[in-house]
């Protein structure tokens, strides 16, 4: 008994590096990891890494190029332009996360009781996620908005609203599969309630998908939230945002070109990042594919 105990977690270390070393085996996951990290580690510590404050006002500086006192230039109020993106990171990040945990939730709970239950609760359901689809979604969140003061805590709660519709039927088909399965039945026969056998058995088993379309989400999130700002109704100045940076950058595009640059790079870049680590574990998580 004890040799069994004892070579118990020894199986599961190896189980887990193996895991590992198959996940780290694709380009496009390690990759998409390095540049979330990255965004990740900036947004955390931006004040560690921020050479000045993002707000704070130089007359003396305004439109500089890029320096070696200022790497990426100065705006129209001489503030730094790197500490500017620096901060801006954490409002994507923030963005990202938030918007779509709340499309992941409501995607889940709506696909969870559509698969399940089916019939008139699955007709119900889907009828809507189909009037939902019929609108497109930057449309609807401009609309939504201009019933609402522009601030990041609603940008973030309506992005997330309008954007669950993808997690619900994905969901839902993972729920009509799954629900056949033996180990369903046979918590059925143990008298197991709905609740538990819809948040204890099935959904763990359909974690995969919702996780690949959860990275995926993000950075439409970002590239979202970027494009509100920079129609003025997403963030507002003085806080940072890549987006309002870009508004700057495009009032001032013949002679201070970095204005317009390096926020497009980041969005550019961050965006990029999160759809190779969603395509990497995409291909991690696919049956059909041998490892």
């Amino acid at each position: 008994m004890e040799t069994s105990l004892s070579s118990t977690p020894i199986r599961e270390g190896k189980r887990w590096q193996k895991t590992m070393l198959e996940l780290c085996s694709n380009p496009l996951t390690v990759s998409g990891l390095v540049i979330v990290g990255i965004l990740v580690f900036t947004a955390l510590f931006a004040p560690v890494l921020a050479p000045y404050d993002p707000q704070r006002i130089d007359t003396f500086h305004i439109l500089e190029a890029p320096s070696s006192a200022h790497l990426l230039g100065t705006d129209g109020l001489g503030r730094d332009c790197l500490s500017r993106l620096i901060f801006g990171a954490r409002i994507s990040l923030l963005v990202g996360f938030v918007a779509v945990g709340i499309a992941t939730a409501v995607g889940t709970v709506l696909g969870a009781l559509a698969g399940y239950y089916g019939r008139w609760v699955d007709s119900l359901i889907m009828r809507f996620v189909d009037i939902m689809l019929c609108f497109p979604t930057i449309f609807l969140i401009m609309a939504v908005i201009a019933f609402l003061e522009p601030s990041i805590w609603n940008i973030m709660i309506v992005i997330g609203l309008t954007s669950w519709m993808g997690v619900a039927r994905l969901v839902r088909a993972e729920f009509l599969s799954l629900k056949k399965r033996d180990f369903v039945l046979a918590s059925r026969i143990c008298g197991a309630s709905d609740l538990q056998i819809v948040f204890g058995e099935i959904l763990p088993n359909a974690i995969a998908p919702i996780l690949v379309s959860a990275t995926l989400g993000v950075g439409g999130a970002i590239l979202t939230e970027s494009a509100l700002s920079f129609l003025g109704i997403g963030v507002q100045p003085p806080t940072p945002s890549w987006g309002n940076m870009l508004t700057e950058g495009k009032d001032n595009l013949e002679i201070a070109w970095w204005l317009s640059v390096f926020p497009g790079l980041a969005i550019l870049v961050t965006v990029l990042g999160y759809n190779l680590l969603g395509e990497g574990l995409r291909d991690f998580f696919d049956p059909r594919k041998k490892r």
